[in-house]
């Protein structure tokens, strides 16, 4: 699983200015960038949260394969299918709170800052609800292949252990480099269009 998806959703246009946009420009093109930010997210949501159940298919055919011995997977596959868990309650969350076609223009975008700032925690909050439960669902696996292995076994020897470790972390901090990245040029320049947006708004409602 990964968590890019944030690039994905400004791929196609402009990357946003901030605090110093053109207000002549942010509300001709508020509703255009609104609806790819939504249904980028609606993507991401299902996407990762199916991406949750084909590991932790995958990991329990594994389990069957070894036995009874693997019985730890089972911890690794509660932890997969907590993120898919999270993912599809994002799904909910939106639905409870979806707007109406009458919506306002200023009640458009309070919704929008609202869900920018939640996606703002939650980069801020990766390593709690994703990544670190993904790094741990990895390490249970490796934790098995190891203790199924022959004393002699290659596997075993730790400079190749080390390396596996080596190679996730590295994953790990790219996706979450990346997320970071995302939330500093994208979503909180895209935050403060909007909160400009706002002030502008309030005085004609």
């Amino acid at each position: 699983m990964n968590w890019s998806d944030y690039e994905a959703v400004w791929r196609r246009q402009e990357p946003p200015v901030g605090a110093d946009a053109d207000l002549s420009a942010l509300r001709p093109t508020f509703e255009s960038k609104r609806r790819k930010l939504h249904g980028a997210i609606l993507v991401r949501d299902y996407a990762e949260a199916g991406a949750g159940l084909f590991v932790s298919a995958a990991y329990a055919f594994f389990w069957w394969q070894i036995g009874k011995s693997g019985w730890p997977m089972a911890i690794g596959i509660v932890l997969i299918l907590g993120v898919s868990g999270f993912f599809l309650r994002e799904r909910l969350r939106v639905r409870r709170v979806r707007l109406g076609a009458d919506a306002s223009l200023l009640t458009k975008v309070d919704f929008d800052i609202a869900e920018l700032r939640h996606q703002c925690r939650l980069i801020r909050t990766l390593w709690a609800w994703y990544l670190g439960p993904c790094a741990a669902a990895i390490a249970i696996q490796v934790g098995v292949i190891y203790r199924r292995t022959a004393p002699w076994d290659p596997l075993r020897d730790p400079w190749v252990l080390l390396g596996f470790a080596a190679f996730f972390a590295i994953i790990l901090w790219i996706a979450s480099a990346m997320n970071q990245n995302a939330l500093k040029k994208r979503l909180l320049p895209r935050l403060e269009e909007l909160e400009k947006l706002r002030r502008d708004l309030l005085p004609l409602e």
